[in-house]
């Protein structure tokens, strides 16, 4: 397989990925906007941090305000990471590598990308017209994970698609569970125990999580169990610890893997040594960070062994 072709079946997965878990972040925070009580805030430039796009949107917005950053999460081409932007982008990488690909795909993510241009307007206009047209772009990404999953030959090109799918998984199963970071609410607050908890069972809905955590882990919902069960229930397919797991089974099946593996391997042994009984937001915050740059090392290894190899050798040969 062609370096370009694997590159670009890998961004194809995370953009997709990165779309729908961004909608899931989008519906997370509208809820939490509802669920706090007075006294209580959301910070919106934390918010962007916890993403990742405060310099961007830095560089376009002068305030950091609720309409604005709806926009720059949902239809700004100029963030790389906004819905129509991912999606646009994955759309393009399916076209060049449709002969890879179950039939059927590329008329889904077509389907996708015109669903969400024809229903922009529509979608801003409130609140409960927002939310269901989420809905409607996680419901369609589920059917493309499902021609996936049961259409395709699970060869090369379908490793590259999980490999890209588990590690997008990873990072944004970790900035969903940092939202909570964004709440400013007292500790001595009369609601602050009540509130915490509907927050964090919204992280747990807002990841199709909380009958799955009811089942595996505890019937009642607090920071510790939550956290614990996002992180390391391998059982479950949003966790940390089932994404890592999912690209070491990858890894296990590609060649030249063994630089990757071993970033993987740190990765899931940095998640062996998070103990969350004595977990607040701010720890939490702290290893969500360290954690991520652990997934950043799992693509850099990934992008130099097998999209930039023949780069490394040219430039091995000027060298000598």
């Amino acid at each position: 397989m062609l370096a370009r072709d694997a590159e670009n079946l890998y961004w194809m997965a995370r953009y997709l990925e990165r779309a729908e878990n961004t909608a899931r972040l989008i519906i997370k925070i509208s809820d939490t906007l509802l669920d706090i009580p007075n006294g209580a805030s959301l910070g919106w430039g934390t918010l962007l941090k916890v993403a990742g796009l405060d310099q961007l949107y830095q560089e376009y917005y002068d305030d950091a305000n609720e309409n604005d950053i709806m926009h720059f999460l949902i239809a700004d081409e100029r963030n790389p990471s906004s819905i129509l932007a991912c999606v646009k982008f994955a759309r393009e990488n399916t076209r060049t590598l449709r002969e890879m690909l179950p039939e059927d795909l590329w008329e889904r993510i077509n389907g996708l990308y015109l669903y969400i241009q024809n229903n922009l307007q529509e979608a801003s206009k409130n609140r409960r017209n927002k939310y269901m047209f989420l809905q409607s772009i996680i419901s369609q990404r589920h059917a493309i994970i499902g021609l996936i999953a049961c259409a395709m030959e699970q060869d090369l090109a379908y490793h590259f698609i999980k490999l890209g799918r588990s590690i997008e998984r990873a990072d944004m199963t970790t900035r969903i569970m940092d939202i909570n970071y964004a709440i400013s609410l007292p500790e001595d607050h009369p609601l602050f125990e009540i509130t915490m908890q509907t927050l964090w069972a919204g992280i747990l809905k807002s990841l199709s999580a909380f009958q799955t955590y009811r089942r595996l882990k505890a019937f009642h919902v607090n920071m510790p169990d939550v956290v614990d069960f996002l992180f390391h229930e391998k059982r479950f397919p949003r966790s940390v610890k089932h994404c890592l797991a999912e690209i070491d089974a990858c890894l296990q099946l590609m060649p030249q893997s063994e630089k990757i593996i071993i970033a993987t391997n740190s990765a899931l042994t940095n998640l062996s040594q998070l103990n969350t009984k004595a977990m607040n937001l701010t720890k939490l915050h702290e290893y969500i960070d360290v954690s991520q740059l652990y997934l950043g090392k799992i693509h850099q290894a990934i992008d130099l062994v097998y999209f930039r190899a023949y780069e490394t050798q040219a430039s091995a040969q000027i060298s000598a």
